[in-house]
């Protein structure tokens, strides 16, 4: 291996040579990988088993992960529920929730667990070496010795248990209950998973996956299935720990710049070494629940290759989630050339409204809208094609339209120009290297699709650039039609499953309700009075405060520890440029990013919903220069992304509001001259002829937002519950809110006599808002890269607007306490503010409170106790106070807890390292490090709403000067807060209707 001279890689280079035993670790081969421009060095701890992989690079932003293989052998969910379980304290930190103590006291840039269909992954990163070393002790000690061996309630509240309704529980309190009582299962997974299970594409997939593999461990759930949680045994939930999450069934990642030797060191030390697996026995075998001889792990294997003509399942939900899924399954996880082939494939057929495999299932008007994605986490890949808002009997023509088309492009050639646009994409894609999250967890996820297979994959995963190279060099042959007919013509391995909807009213009885009536007639008085005595236990355990000796067990940091702001990169307005512009001196990787911000002040209050609509028709339609069709691959083919929205920029004075029509753009610095010329072909020169095209993209646009209703609940309730009190807020719903979303069902229940004006309002808006008049441009790269772009756009074919302006008169906001009917089993629950309306003043102290608030109070009262998946509480600077739940199993119980907040923080007394925490974490969160595209939009996001230049340093001094007396000072204010700000809930009609929270229901997607 030849490794870059750059400091991390050269340390770890001089220490790490091939065959080098390092604190009882092997070095078994090393690797330079391009593409991260990193190291890997592949070793395994000799006595332990355990599997390591160090990727050495120049990254400050570090990780560390340990997964286990973890194929469900039923659908109890069980390796869900130990994955929330093992963060609920351990041998070492006998504390509750060592992992909520970790995001309320460390610099944690990322800090999760997830669950995969064969797999668990914890990872943890920091740009603290300290801090990482501290997470991984936590999580380490989590994972191999954790407190569910000495206490069966993290069982029951992390997984389920039996309650009786609140009034009976009551009564049986009292020894005075009816003969009628009422039960209900609750737990955290098993309301998530109630949560996810009302996602009519996750049902899905499961039932895809279930037919496509029905001999191996991808036909069950791994998340659970509410129905099969409640026989999950405490016993069987010890022994699944015991067989699998041991250090021979491992795999450790680690990740950036660090001292490698100290890590290694330390893993050996605490957990790999003899010793330490000699004192893991030992706290089992203490806590009386050692299991002995548990078994090897479940079985990961292949599925024989079967073929599923038809299946149907259905779902209580509405009739417009009727869906039809066909999938593909593409070969084995360890044929990279041929899953990443596969992959743009699909893209290049059904990745956009002019992909033609996903045109000519629009064209055949099956459905509403099509989409697709490959899932290559799994042993085998596989290809899923969904159409969403299915006509009912359409599924074996939907798989016919498919292959019918797939045969065309077979015997005809599948257009280069579409291959060519994926592949630049993809190009574009690695050079960013955004992933959303660290970067050190998006690739051991990654790495973790090839190792978990095979022991000499463990970088397969990673090297991916020759992979493209050749795929490159394939366009000039007929490859990419030979693997479309095998992957979908002479499939072997496919399954088509039709999802349908049914009214809940035409079944006779709710499963879980039968059962649980079942259950309670055969209860006699003792056995429920034993319930309600087990959930007081359990309560009782939920309640007790962690003991000084158990809290000063957990690793923490302190305010010395995380040093100074990092320094903003320079923002200057350039006023000598043809627009006002935006520059930004922010490093790149060879990449250059170009925004354009056109005021929509003059744009009347009753034409915003309009001005969504043709931001969403931009791109999706053609130009006067290129057919749709052809507009699709030059963009694909040019540029990194190109994305027009409507946004608005909240202002100083609360009851103004700045929308604005927002383009942004990212191209490769070597095509920077289409950064300039695209977006100005797009908004200047679209078309608004094609009336059935229109159509389907707001079909689309509908769809869209009522899934994100039923998965996102939460963000569409704090949305609406804000426009109750926020002029910017009723803005940001005519735009994209329940407002647009109402808005657009009618304009398509009247499609047909409304089209002609629909079309001469776009073509108005286009000419009116696609102008010079206070426009602000913004761009991001090397002065270079400035001067080419600028010498490419002119003026980007902007003049001065001639329109008359019309007036943007914004309705002042009221409270409508309203509740959305969605279908769901669960809830989400919000209630928001403007602290400038209320006359309150804000400071850093109240990012402070944010944090202890979510992570202490909120989080012990409505995810702990009340079983709700996710709560909290934020403080957006000062301009936005809101609380909220997520896939919550009722409401009235969390706006009582949401109702005690400021109470409890009164009375706030937390010992001084504890204190700390707090603040570390805080400052941590707002030092965060951004992306360069992030970086940009949140400085020129700054610009608009008119921040001062040194806010956000003020913001962190106010948050380093809070007090314990600060805080609880804010405690009444913050009940003023709870008591005032306006409630909306969305939810599942049950739920809704069992709350007494004087709510108006609205049946949103009926």
């Amino acid at each position: 291996m030849t490794s870059s001279a750059t400091p991390a890689r050269e340390r770890a280079h001089q220490l790490l040579a091939p065959g080098t035993q390092l604190h009882g670790f092997t070095v078994e081969r090393d690797e330079t990988i391009d593409e991260l421009d990193a190291d890997a060095y592949v070793m395994r701890h000799t006595s332990s088993g355990a599997r390591l992989l160090y990727l050495a690079c120049e990254d400050e932003n570090k990780s560390f992960a340990i997964g286990f293989k973890t194929p469900p052998a039923d659908d109890t969910g069980v390796f869900h529920i130990l994955e929330h379980s093992v963060l609920n304290g351990s041998a070492k930190f006998p504390v509750k929730e060592p992992f909520v103590d970790l995001i309320k006291t460390s610099m944690q840039t990322f800090l999760n667990a997830m669950t995969y269909p064969d797999k668990t992954i914890y990872p943890v990163a920091s740009t603290n070496e300290q801090d990482l070393l501290n997470l991984m002790d936590v999580y380490m000690d989590a994972v191999l010795n954790p407190a569910i061996y000495s206490k069966r309630a993290i069982f029951e509240q992390e997984g389920w248990h039996l309650e009786l309704d609140e009034a009976d529980a009551a009564e049986q309190a009292s020894d005075t209950a009816d003969d009628t009582p009422g039960l209900r299962y609750n737990g955290v997974v098993f309301n998530e998973m109630k949560g996810a299970l009302s996602d009519p594409t996750d049902v899905l997939d499961n039932e895809i996956m279930r037919q496509l593999y029905p001999d191996t461990a991808y036909r069950f759930e791994s998340g659970g299935n509410p129905r099969a949680i409640p026989t999950l045994t405490y016993e069987n939930f010890l022994n699944t720990h015991a067989r699998h999450y041991n250090l021979a069934n491992s795999y450790i990642v680690l990740y950036g710049d660090m001292d490698a030797d100290r890590v290694l060191a330390f893993l050996d030390d605490r957990y790999l070494s003899d010793d330490a697996l000699a004192a893991a026995r030992a706290f089992k075998r203490e806590a009386g629940t050692l299991v002995e001889n548990p078994g090897d792990p479940n079985p990961l294997e292949l599925q024989a290759p079967v073929v599923c003509e038809y299946d149907s399942i259905t779902m209580n939900t509405t009739p417009e989630n009727a869906q039809v899924g066909m999938a593909y399954v593409l070969g084995h996880a360890l044929d990279r050339k041929r899953v990443i082939a596969a992959d743009v494939l699909f893209d290049a057929l059904l990745g956009s409204n002019e992909a033609p495999v996903k045109k000519a299932i629009l064209a055949a008007g099956l459905g509403g809208n099509v989409m697709s994605y490959t899932d290559a986490a799994c042993l085998q890949p596989y290809e899923l094609i969904v159409l969403q808002g299915a006509k009912p009997g359409v599924a074996r023509e939907f798989r016919q339209v498919i292959e019918d088309e797939c045969r065309r492009l077979v015997e005809n050639g599948i257009p280069r120009d579409r291959l060519e646009a994926v592949l630049s994409s993809e190009e574009y894609a690695l050079r960013q290297r955004d992933y959303g999250v660290a970067d050190g967890v998006a690739i051991t996820c990654d790495l973790l699709s090839t190792w978990l297979y095979d022991d000499d994959a463990a970088t397969s995963a990673l090297t991916y650039g020759p992979i493209y190279a050749e795929l490159r060099r394939e366009l000039d042959g007929p490859y990419f039609e030979n693997l479309l007919r095998e992957l979908v013509l002479e499939s072997k391995h496919s399954a088509l499953v039709d999802l349908i909807p049914h009214d809940a009213d035409d079944q006779a009885e709710d499963p879980e309700a039968a059962e649980l009536a079942a259950l309670c007639a055969n209860m006699s008085d003792a056995d429920l009075k034993a319930v309600a005595d087990n959930v007081a236990a359990l309560r009782a355990v939920q309640e007790a405060e962690d003991t000084p000796e158990a809290r000063a067990t957990l690793p923490r940091l302190h305010v010395s520890d995380i040093g100074p702001a990092r320094p903003e990169p320079a923002l200057t307005l350039d006023t000598t440029s043809p627009l006002p512009c935006l520059k930004h001196d922010i490093p790149t990787h060879r990449l250059a990013y170009f925004m354009a911000y056109f005021d929509l002040t003059h744009v009347s209050y009753a034409e915003l919903p309009y001005v969504s609509i043709l931001a969403r028709l931009m791109k999706q339609l053609g130009t006067t220069c290129r057919s749709a069709s052809e507009l699709d691959s030059y963009i694909g083919s040019n540029l990194g992304f190109l994305a027009f929205a409507p946004e608005v920029m909240a202002q100083p004075n609360w009851k103004l509001a700045r929308p604005v029509m927002t383009v942004a753009a990212g191209a490769l610095t070597e095509k920077i001259e289409h950064l300039a010329s695209i977006p100005a072909e797009v908004w200047g020169k679209t078309v608004f002829d094609d009336i059935d095209r229109i159509r389907e993209v707001l079909t689309q646009m509908r769809i869209g937002m009522e899934q994100g209703f039923i998965t996102s609940g939460h963000q569409a309730a704090l949305a609406r519950a804000w426009s109750y009190v926020s002029p910017a807020g009723m803005v940001s719903e005519s735009i994209s809110g329940v407002d647009f979303y109402q808005f657009l069902r009618d304009l398509l229940d009247h499609f047909d006599e409304r089209a002609d004006d629909l079309v001469e309002k776009l073509r108005d808006l286009q000419a009116r808002i696609f102008t010079s008049t206070d426009t602000v441009v913004s761009f991001t790269g090397t002065d270079e890269d400035y001067e080419r772009f600028w010498n490419a756009a002119g003026s980007l074919g902007l003049e001065p607007r001639l329109a008359a302006a019309k007036e943007l008169y914004v309705p002042m906001p009221q409270p409508k306490r309203e509740a959305f009917i969605i279908p769901s089993d669960i809830c989400y629950v919000a209630k928001a503010a403007d602290p400038r309306a209320m006359g309150l003043a804000m400071d850093g102290s109240w990012s402070v409170a944010a944090t202890v608030l979510s992570y202490d109070y909120l989080w012990n009262e409505i995810r702990v106790k009340g079983g709700a998946y996710g709560c909290g509480f934020r403080a957006v600077a000062d301009r936005q106070l809101c609380f909220y739940t997520y896939r919550d199993p009722a409401i009235d119980p969390s706006i009582e807890r949401i109702a005690g907040a400021g109470t409890w923080l009164s009375t706030f007394e937390p010992d001084p390292l504890s204190f700390e925490g707090f603040i570390v974490s805080s400052v941590a969160s707002h030092d965060a490090p951004l992306k360069p595209y992030a970086l940009t939009r949140r400085q020129n996001i700054e610009f608009f709403t008119k921040r001062p230049v040194n806010w956000r340093d003020e913001l962190r001094d106010g948050m380093l000067a809070t007090t314990p007396d600060k805080l609880r000072a804010l405690g009444e204010t913050i009940s003023r807060v709870a008591e005032e700000a306006p409630l909306c809930v969305f939810g599942g009609r049950e739920v809704i209707e069992r709350s007494h929270a004087g709510l108006n229901a609205v049946d949103l997607l009926g």
